[in-house]
């Protein structure tokens, strides 16, 4: 991280005392960590055991006969890594809150997208139950604030 920054300083530039490689910034961050479990937590919820490990969401690159999850995984993963980027140099957790929000984003554009293309089956069967678990986390105010409501169920 010395190089990007171009500094003489290598600790993790959230704070946290490390010596700041991209792996720790992006995954090994004491910091980070709990976003990271929540998502595994998520990952759990819906049924999916994938290993905890940073290859899968920094890399992109799945374990053998886990290929048929991805579809629902990578929303997940980008949100996340949007979230990380987004607190990148404060010295906090990234929120729970904004990467479910996030997640939420995508979903309303990938809707956009199924309607616009026709394509609304495969996008119903990849995010039902998605959908489900992300507005079972949130409060009934957030649900109002942003509009939230099940866009599969009409389907």
């Amino acid at each position: 991280m010395v190089i990007i920054q171009k500094s003489t300083n290598d600790k993790c530039w959230r704070g946290c005392g490390e010596k700041g490689t991209l792996l720790h910034c992006w995954w090994e961050c004491s910091l980070v960590q709990p976003l990271w479990k929540t998502v595994w937590r998520f990952l759990k919820r819906l049924g999916i055991d994938l290993p905890y490990n940073p290859g899968i969401p920094l890399l992109g690159i799945h374990p053998e006969g886990t290929l048929l999850q991805k579809d629902i995984c990578t929303p997940m993963f980008i949100a996340a890594l949007f979230t990380i980027a987004k607190t990148w140099k404060q010295p906090k957790c990234p929120s729970t809150d904004d990467w479910i929000k996030k997640m939420w984003y995508i979903y309303i554009m990938e809707y956009y997208s199924a309607i616009k293309t026709d394509n609304i089956m495969p996008f119903a069967a990849t995010w039902m139950f998605l959908e489900n678990v992300i507005l079972s986390e949130v409060s009934q105010k957030e649900k109002e604030e942003y509009h939230m409501t099940s866009l599969i169920c009409g389907i």
